[in-house]
């Protein structure tokens, strides 16, 4: 193991010890070697008694790329021949391996650099009920699709950049063609050969794309090309080509010389290139759809009105049926959009835990309060632990513990109780003077600061002032946007007040910390909210936490915190970081130091954050890169406090504190991001689409009738129909047409698309 492992490092392949039950390395900090190769020293020690290895893939082993045929390779040799078709050479030249599955690894390096994994080609199993399943030694919770359960295995995938696979000599897994030490090196035209051979292969289409549902059904145009329409003839018109006949037929795009670009069966055309424009790579369309695009450039209206020219559709008052779900075989017919944000739900009770100081605070506020609840109690308790710690702590980077934490809770939950702890707490160690409550004006803030450099402000009705920041005329309201933006990033440097003509110089805040505690209605302060709050780094500086419904009540208690709350909170109003007679004004606040494996975590939770704000820059989402690019600050803040609360006089910051707070903000993020989008609106139409979507988000089954749904609506019959069209051609809705003893009814069922692999 050890003499390979060397060999493969001296070859150019970043290798590291894996445990082979779990198929990942065997390090903690692994990440880090995917952008750069371990030494000789570092895999002689890993690899004394290692029982197995994994390659990462990608550009750090030069740009390698493994295919992984699953459920003991079935398609391999189908797959083998269809590369045979366009280059006969290609397949003898690369590494195979069988996997511990029975499956086969194709491995090989590329000229250029490879995207990150893929899945290539997949088939859908029909369950009887939503029982777990095994196939070929996995493991698979069926979902409900209609009136089935079903599953989705995956057949062929890759493993590109930031993947990693297990390979020989682990147990199990052998070379049975060429050698890891000498990769082949193909060119884009050999790679594109091997991806769209797997892609031809896949059996699962995902639903196919249509046109608007006003132009298909009752006897329509669209829908009369779809059922007898010639979908070859026009896609020949415009330069695509049959390659191979059958009942899965293969299509070449334009300006390709070799391989594949879509399959063609049952009128459905299936494109898996990304240069097949105006088709999008992994998408199904159906005939009518192909032709408004090649043919009318997606102008539907204009694809159904040439098509009637021709002769196709019917008066519609010869059908009695809408037929616009059949339109596709049968199948449902829309490309549902695979969501940007999936939601990952609120965040889970065991994120909202810190211990020490933090917990300690909580439990006491949950002991008395009359509705207790732990979301609240969480967000006070951290405020009231960062406001104490303002300017006397700070990690090796020179993160303060200034936070803004906004609670999300209805009225009558008690939201109240928390703030009336902290107020307590605060009078009773002397610091009543650093609790604020409404923000009056920018200038307000900053004249609180001059006076109290850590201040705490506890708001409620949040998105009042949102509201207002939005609407207002003046500038009064959007000098606080400014200033708290200002302040945030001035924790750890100068600001210096406003000057005002003909006086002197007011002087500085000195490191200033504002930390804010507000509350809101869930709704409201989502909606409040504006396209350019999202994107100023306003909502990237707030830490959301839902509260969920209202507890069962109980006897109030007395506010009269436990002794080792006061005395924690008595000893950081005492505690004076640095020496001489300017320790109150300009403080050196105490360095709390991580260990070098948290230090690793760091630096791995950073390399998340930075891949998803590539990803979202890759989309052209403002939004998202406004977000995931505090997410790395916020984490470091977050692993301080743990560490202070967890011990205020001898605070480090270990293992547990970034694994906490690490966790806590991906899905803080995530859930933020997600709610932004199905709340906030660019233009009031946009707002009304997503008002629809939420109402079908809260019906069971994500499914509602056409006259609830319009009723809920509140709206207008025109204004409604022109929201449901925008929406399914945006992918987000389904219009399905269910079979009734009378009149057929319509029904609008929401689209999203889920995994059911476990």
């Amino acid at each position: 193991m050890l003499d390979t492992a060397l060999d493969y490092l001296r070859s150019g392949l970043s290798v590291l010890p894996a445990i082979s039950a779990e198929k990942r390395p065997a390090l903690a900090g692994w990440k880090q070697y995917q952008r750069r190769l371990p030494t000789e020293r570092q895999v002689e020690s890993w690899f004394a008694d290692a029982p197995a290895i994994c390659v990462l893939a990608g550009e750090v082993s030069g740009h390698l790329e493994m295919i992984d045929f699953d459920h003991e390779g079935e398609l391999f040799d189908c797959w083998r021949e269809l590369v045979a078709t366009e280059m006969p050479a290609l397949a003898g030249r690369l590494v195979v391996e069988r996997s511990q599955s029975g499956g086969q690894h194709v491995i090989y390096r590329c000229e250029c650099p490879i995207p990150g994994n893929r899945k290539l080609a997949q088939r859908t199993v029909v369950t009887p009920s939503n029982e777990p399943v095994v196939i070929a030694g996995k493991r698979y919770v069926p979902r409900r699709v209609g009136d089935q359960f079903q599953i989705t295995c995956t057949l062929i995938e890759t493993r590109g950049e930031g993947g990693l696979f297990l390979c020989d000599p682990t147990p199990d897994y052998q070379i049975e063609q060429g050698s890891l030490n000498t990769l082949p090196v193909l060119n884009e035209a050999e790679r594109s050969v091997l991806i769209e051979a797997a892609c031809a292969l896949n059996e699962t289409m995902p639903p196919v794309a249509r046109a608007p549902a006003g132009l298909l059904g009752e006897g329509r145009p669209g829908d009369d090309f779809n059922e007898r329409g010639e979908v070859r003839d026009v896609l020949r018109r415009h330069g695509w080509d049959l390659v191979r006949g059958g009942e899965n037929e293969y299509w070449r795009r334009p300006g390709k010389e070799q391989g594949w670009s879509a399959t063609l069966r049952e009128g459905v055309l299936y494109v898996f290139s990304s240069n097949a424009a105006p088709f999008e790579p992994d998408r199904a369309y159906a005939p009518f759809t192909v032709y408004a695009l090649l043919n009318h450039d997606g102008d539907f209206a204009a694809a159904a009105t040439a098509l009637r020219a021709e002769g196709y559709g019917q008066p519609a008052g010869d059908v009695d049926v809408d037929l616009s779900n059949l339109a596709c075989n049968g199948r449902a017919c829309l490309t549902p959009a695979r969501p940007a944000y999936p939601d990952p739900g609120p965040l889970p009770d065991t994120l909202l835990r810190v211990p020490g100081f933090v917990s300690e605070v909580m439990d006491h506020c949950l002991a008395t309060a009359p509705y207790p609840n732990v979301s609240l109690a969480f967000c006070g308790a951290l405020a009231l632990q960062s406001v104490l710690a303002g300017r006397k702590v700070r990690d090796r980077a020179d993160n303060r513990t200034n936070l803004y934490l906004l609670a999300l809770a209805y009225s009558s939950v008690g939201k109240d109780w928390p703030r009336k702890v902290n107020t307590h707490v605060m009078h009773r160690v002397g610091l009543v003077n650093s609790l604020g409550e409404k923000f009056a004006s920018g200038e307000g803030i900053q004249d609180s600061l001059f006076l109290t450099p850590a201040m705490l402000f506890q708001t409620d009705e949040i998105d009042g002032l949102l509201q207002s920041i939005n609407k207002a005329r003046d500038a009064r309201h959007e000098n606080i946007m400014g200033t708290l933006l200002t302040m945030y990033s001035a924790a750890n440097s100068i600001y210096p007040m406003r000057r005002k003509a003909g006086k002197e110089p007011p002087g500085v805040i000195d490191q200033p910390c504002l930390v804010v505690y507000g509350t809101a209605i869930p709704t409201h302060y989502y909606e409040a909210l504006s396209e350019r709050m999202l994107t100023n780094g306003f909502f990237a500086r707030m830490l959301i936490v839902e509260s969920g419904p209202r507890s069962a009540g109980q006897e109030p208690g007395i506010i009269d915190p436990p002794a080792s709350v006061m005395d924690a909170a008595r000893w950081w109003s005492e505690f004076s970081p640095g020496t001489g007679n300017l320790e109150n004004w300009h403080p050196q606040p105490l360095i709390v130091e991580a260990d070098d494996d948290a230090r690793d975590l760091l630096a791995e939770a950073r390399l998340t954050s930075e891949a998803e704000y590539a990803s979202a820059e890759a989309r052209g989402d403002p939004v998202g890169t406004t977000v995931w690019g505090r997410v790395p600050e916020q984490i470091r803040k977050l692993a301080l406090l743990y560490a202070v609360s967890a011990s205020h006089q001898t605070p480090r910051i270990d293992v547990a504190a970034v694994r906490w707070a690490t966790d806590f903000m991906l899905h803080q993020t995530r859930r933020m991001l997600f709610m932004a989008h199905n709340h906030v609106a660019e233009n009031p139409f946009h707002g009304e689409c997503l008002k629809l979507l939420r109402k079908l988000r809260d019906a069971p089954d994500g499914q509602l009738a056409h006259s609830v749904l319009l009723k809920r609506m509140k709206t207008d019959a025109k204004t409604f129909q022109e929201l449901v069209t925008t929406l399914e051609q945006q992918g987000d809705l389904l219009t399905v047409i269910q079979a009734t003893a009378g009149r057929p009814q319509r029904h609008y069922r929401l689209l999203g698309e889920t995994s059911g692999e476990a």
